[in-house]
């Protein structure tokens, strides 16, 4: 018997993953009578701290499906990809994924499924007001002052409240050619670029009032995803499934990649966020060849193509990417693989970024409030950081 416990995607029991992994175990004993799987899923909210504590109390499973894993790799409890994929297998993840699930130059976290994020805009919105799609910081600016002055009730909206805060912040650095790590793999968290990046925000779209009636630092993603849907929202950075509910609803959403500051200049492009999950196997139980069989299996395109497509989500391997089932991915999901193929990732494979993005997604809302300096609350989250990373 195999326990796998992974995060559950679905918002609603008609979207919940367990059809997906019902049908994906069925399927496996079917074909491997001698070996059961039992798939415990847990939600987002829970399922780090959760496996942690199984982990610690010495009951970990044989494999975790969840947002981080190097914490574990770094105490020596998780397979490397070499002990359990096929050498074909292993080679097919997409190179940027591969490169974060990498801790030296060892695979421990198996990229699942992953997105990259793009700025959306409601082109009716953006017609009625007169403006094109912005291309730099400056264009951002006066596209929203011109939705305001049309009436929209959010122009640009800004999520840096605690559910997501990191992979908004890390968008618009990487814009002004900072971001949260250096060359070498560092915590670079108060660059100067990274200050410069939050007092503009500031000054020109906060304090100016072009992020909509609540305050960035208390408005949630999910939040700013709805407003979007309901047509309040003239621009936002997104990922592919707020493309589908909104054409749902008959917005006509289009999707461009984040501009860049005015001192990197419209010839940069610096490269887009790009999020994964993370698949990782236990030594605990020693039960490596059953965990290497299933994971095969798992990862053959058509397995990976249904999972990825139930949520709007991109495939982590070459060839389900190529050929996904169903005839291939849609023009809007093929932008969002382009853009995935030269995305940063998050440095997820630090031991502490656990510790660190936490440390993020509650403080870095607080850079631009009125009262927010924003060399002090990045110095704040940068030794926070330094901090943890001693601890790990």
């Amino acid at each position: 018997m195999l326990r796998l416990v992974a995060a559950e995607y679905g918002d609603t029991p008609a979207t919940s993953s367990k059809a997906f992994w019902d049908k994906v175990t069925g399927d496996f004993t079917a074909a491997n009578p001698d070996i059961k799987v039992e798939v415990r899923l847990l939600p987002w909210a829970d399922i780090d701290r959760e496996v942690s504590r199984m982990v610690k109390a010495g009951k970990a499973p044989d494999m975790a499906l969840m947002g981080a894993y190097s914490d574990f790799a770094a105490q020596g409890r998780l397979y490397s990809a070499d002990e359990l994929l096929s050498v074909s297998a292993e080679a097919n993840f997409l190179q940027p994924l591969a490169e974060a699930g990498s801790v030296g130059n060892t695979l421990y976290g198996l990229p699942f499924v992953a997105s990259s994020r793009l700025l959306f805009y409601n082109q009716a919105l953006l017609s009625k007001a007169g403006v094109d799609a912005p291309k730099t910081w400056s264009d951002l600016k006066s596209a929203a002052k011109a939705l305001k002055d049309k009436g929209v009730k959010i122009p640009f909206a800004l999520p840096l409240g605690p559910e997501e805060a990191h992979a908004e912040a890390m968008i618009w650095e990487l814009s002004n050619g900072g971001g949260y790590a250096d060359s070498s793999g560092n915590y670079n968290l108060a660059s100067d670029q990274n200050i410069q990046t939050f007092r503009w925000i500031k000054d020109n779209l906060v304090s100016t009032g072009l992020t909509g009636p609540v305050p960035p630092s208390q408005l949630n993603r999910a939040d700013a995803f709805a407003a979007f849907v309901r047509g309040e929202v003239g621009m936002l950075n997104g990922y592919p499934s707020l493309a589908h509910e909104a054409r749902a609803k008959g917005i006509d959403v289009r999707t461009v990649t984040m501009p860049v500051s005015d001192t990197l200049g419209s010839g940069e492009t610096p490269p887009t966020v790009g999020v994964a999950d993370w698949m990782m196997a236990f030594k605990q139980n020693g039960k490596r060849e059953q965990i290497g069989k299933f994971l095969e299996f798992i990862y053959q395109d058509k397995n990976l193509s249904d999972f990825a497509g139930r949520y709007h989500l991109l495939p982590s391997t070459v060839s389900a990417a190529r050929t996904p089932a169903g005839g291939g991915l849609d023009k809007n999901d093929e932008y969002f693989l382009t853009a995935l193929r030269g995305a940063q990732l998050y440095p997820v494979n630090d031991p502490s970024w656990v510790t660190v993005s936490d440390t993020i997604k509650r403080n870095i809302g607080r850079a631009v409030e009125p009262s927010g300096d924003a060399k002090a609350v990045l110095e704040d989250i940068a030794s926070k950081a330094n901090e943890a990373r001693k601890q790990h």
